[in-house]
């Protein structure tokens, strides 16, 4: 399953009421290190599909969230579980470390 867009109108469907732990990626159109961990998000989504779900916050169009939950750069990746936030990662990093980090926290 693709990673799916989120807005500031429907985070809470789709991030805090939805079944299954959610990553929320915080980006932008400018941002370069956003750009590079897109398509590792992408890989992530289809082989955790089962596991997880991805979405993707654009900063610029929807500035609500990411105000609320104290997004200061980005990428920042946030993780929910059951609507709560579980765990928050900032900044471009492997395929690797992303994928043990959500594993630590679902």
């Amino acid at each position: 399953m693709p990673t799916k867009n989120v807005t500031d109108e429907n985070f809470e469907l789709e991030v805090l009421k939805a079944n299954k732990p959610t990553i929320v990626d915080f980006w932008a159109e400018w941002c370069g290190p956003c750009k590079q961990i897109g398509p590792i998000l992408e890989e992530i989504s289809n082989e955790m599909k089962d596991q997880i779900d991805i979405a993707k916050h654009n900063i610029d169009q929807n500035p609500n969230q990411p105000t609320a939950y104290g997004v200061r750069g980005i990428p920042t990746m946030l993780l929910f579980v059951g609507g709560e936030l579980k765990a928050t990662k900032v900044g471009a990093t492997t395929k690797a470390n992303i994928v043990s980090w959500i594993k630590e926290n679902i």
